[in-house]
C-alpha cells in the first residue's frame, strides 16, 4: 500500500508580484504514508498546500488524485474536500463553545433537520474507533490543545479523507500531547490515509515520518526515505549549504555573563496571572526562564513588562526604584518585549511592514509628534537589511511575510527603540533552521552590545546554547537557578521535576 500513490503534483508554479513563490515543483504523497514538507520559512510549504487546498491558484502545473478522474480542479478549499483534501492548521479552526459531536459534524447536514442524536452516537464511535480520548457532549474547550487538534483530524477522516494535511501540529503540545498526536498518526498510516506532515522541530520529522521533501526559494530540491537523510544533511540542503559548513550548525557563538551593574531588579513582582517573584539582570546578560508549558514563563516576563495588570511588588531600574505597571511605562524604562504569540499580541496584520517596524519607536515619541516619511523609511531599509528580512518591499503587508519574517519584522520594532533590556519569549518558535540560529546569533551579539536580554524557548538546547543564566519554573513559582556547569539538560530536567534542591 505505502507504493499505491494518492496525490501527485508535478511542476507546480506560482507568483506573487515582486517574487516567484513556487517555481516547477513536484511533490509524490502515497497511500499509508506520513511524509514531511521541509524547508526554511519562505521555501514555498505553505504556497504549495495552499495551491492543493484552493486557497491560491496555480498559474501552471497539474494535480491528481487517487479515485479522480483526469486533473483534478480544486478552486476553493470546498473543492478540495469534496475529493478528500483536509487540512488542520496549527491555529484550531474549530468553535471553543460547542460540543466536540457538533464541531465534528456541524454544516454537514444540508436538510431541513440536524440529527444531533444521531451525530453524537457517530461521533462516540469515531472517537473509539480513532482512540481519541473525549466525550461527544463535552465542551470543545474543556479538551488539552492536543485533544482539539485530534478532533479536528478526526472530523477530517469522516468526511472520506484521502489526503491529511497537518500544518505544525504540534506547535504549542508538550511531549505527552505530541505522543498523543503521533499514536493517532500512526494509526491513520495504517488506515491507508497519506499524512503530508509540516513542522519545524527536527526531531519529531525523525520519530513519525517516512519520507522528506525538502522545498528551498520556491524550488524542488529533492525527496529522500528518512533512514537516507541523517539530520545533518536535512538541514544542509534546507538552508543551500555543503555539509562542510554545517560543522559547527550548534556553535552560535561565546555567552556573555554580563557586568555587575543591575539594569533591572523586581521584588515580589505579581500580576493577576502570576504569583509574587524575585528578579534580576545584570547589564550584558542573557538569562532565561524556562519549565513546561503552563509553568509560569511566560507570565512572568508580562509581569515585568505590565502586559497583565501588576498587583504588587517593587522594581528599580539602574537602581532607582520605578512604576512600571503598564507596557508604555515599561517601554520608557527601556524595556522591550517580543510576545510568545506573534499572530495574537505581535503582528498588525493588515499593516506594512514598515508601519509594523516603526511603530513602539512611534509610541514612545507621541502620536502627536509623527515621524516623517523619509525617516520611516530610513529606519524601516536600515532593520530590513540589518536582520535580512525577505519582503518585495517597505509597503508588502505584513501579513504576507513567513512567519519567520514576521517574527525578525517585531524583533526589529524593539531593536528600532534602542532598549536596555529585550525581553524575547519564544522568539523562535515555529520558524526554520537557519532563521533560528541567526536569531540566536543577534541575542549573543546583543548581549557583547551591552544589552540585557531574557531568552525564552521550549527548547532546552536552544536555551542551553544562549543563556548564562536559568531560571527554573514549576507551578508558577521559581524552584531553581542554574549558572555554569549545572547548565546541563540533565540538570534542568531534574530541577523542573522537583530534584534539584
Amino acid at each position: 500500500m505505502p507504493n499505491e500513490t494518492v496525490l501527485e503534483m508535478r511542476g507546480i508554479c506560482k507568483q506573487f508580484p515582486g517574487t516567484k513563490a513556487l517555481n516547477n515543483v513536484d511533490f509524490t504523497l502515497r497511500k499509508g504514508e506520513i511524509h514531511a514538507l521541509m524547508g526554511e520559512n519562505g521555501a514555498g510549504k505553505s504556497t504549495l498546500i495552499k495551491v492543493l487546498t484552493g486557497v491560491y491558484e496555480k498559474d501552471s502545473g497539474s494535480i491528481r488524485i487517487d479515485g479522480v478522474a483526469g486533473e483534478a480542479q480544486i478552486h476553493s478549499p470546498q473543492d478540495a474536500q469534496n475529493i478528500g483534501i483536509s487540512t488542520v492548521y496549527q491555529e484550531i479552526t474549530l468553535c471553543p463553545n460547542l460540543t466536540v459531536a457538533e464541531n465534528m459534524f456541524i454544516g454537514r447536514d444540508r436538510g431541513v433537520g440536524v440529527r444531533w442524536k444521531e451525530y453524537e452516537k457517530r461521533a462516540g464511535e469515531i472517537l473509539n474507533n480513532l482512540g481519541i480520548p473525549a466525550r461527544p457532549k463535552q465542551e470543545l474547550s474543556r479538551c488539552s490543545l492536543a485533544v482539539q487538534q485530534m478532533v479536528a483530524i478526526a472530523r477530517a477522516v469522516d468526511m472520506n479523507c484521502k489526503v491529511l494535511i497537518l500544518d505544525e501540529p504540534t506547535s504549542s503540545l508538550d511531549e505527552k500531547e505530541v505522543q498523543m498526536l503521533f499514536e493517532l498518526m500512526r494509526d491513520l498510516k495504517n488506515r491507508g490515509v497519506g499524512i503530508v506532515f509540516v513542522t519545524h522541530f527536527l526531531e519529531q520529522v525523525y520519530a513519525v515520518s517516512d519520507r522528506i521533501t525538502v522545498l528551498r526559494n520556491g524550488e524542488l530540491v529533492g525527496e529522500y526515505l528518512v533512514e537516507d537523510l541523517p539530520q545533518v544533511e536535512l538541514v544542509a540542503r534546507m538552508m543551500g549549504k555543503d555539509l562542510d559548513d554545517m560543522v559547527d550548525l550548534e556553535a552560535v557563538g561565546e555567552k556573555s555573563q554580563g557586568s555587575d551593574e543591575i539594569v533591572y531588579e523586581a521584588t515580589g513582582l505579581a500580576s493577576t496571572e502570576c504569583k509574587p517573584f524575585d528578579f534580576r539582570i545584570r547589564r550584558g546578560e542573557v538569562n532565561g526562564f524556562t519549565g513546561l508549558l503552563g509553568s509560569g514563563r511566560s507570565e512572568s516576563v508580562r509581569a515585568i513588562f505590565g502586559a497583565d495588570r501588576v498587583t504588587g511588588g517593587t522594581v528599580k531600574v539602574k537602581g532607582l526604584r520605578k512604576t512600571v505597571t503598564n507596557p508604555h511605562k515599561a517601554m520608557k524604562q527601556g524595556i522591550g518585549y517580543l510576545p510568545e504569540d506573534r499572530k495574537r499580541d505581535g503582528i498588525i496584520a493588515d499593516l506594512s511592514v514598515r508601519d509594523n517596524i516603526i511603530l513602539a519607536l512611534q509610541v514612545m515619541k507621541g502620536f502627536f509628534h509623527p515621524m516623517t516619511k523619509a525617516q520611516m523609511k530610513s529606519f524601516a531599509d536600515e532593520y530590513i537589511n540589518a536582520l535580512q528580512i525577505k519582503t518585495a518591499s517597505q509597503d508588502t503587508p505584513i501579513k504576507s511575510l513567513s512567519g519567520g519574517n514576521q517574527q525578525k519584522v517585531i524583533l526589529a520594532r524593539w531593536l528600532l527603540t534602542h532598549p536596555d533590556y529585550l525581553i524575547l519569549d519564544e522568539p523562535t518558535r515555529g520558524i526554520d533552521v537557519g532563521t533560528k540560529l541567526e536569531i540566536q546569533r543577534l541575542v549573543l551579539k546583543l548581549a557583547e552590545e551591552n544589552m540585557s536580554v531574557t531568552f525564552i524557548s521550549s527548547e532546552i538546547e536552544e536555551m542551553l546554547r544562549t543563556c548564562s543564566r536559568l531560571i527554573v519554573m514549576r507551578d508558577r513559582n521559581i524552584v531553581g537557578e542554574l549558572t555554569g556547569e549545572d547548565l546541563t539538560q540533565a540538570k534542568v530536567m531534574k530541577t523542573i521535576a522537583g530534584g534539584g534542591q
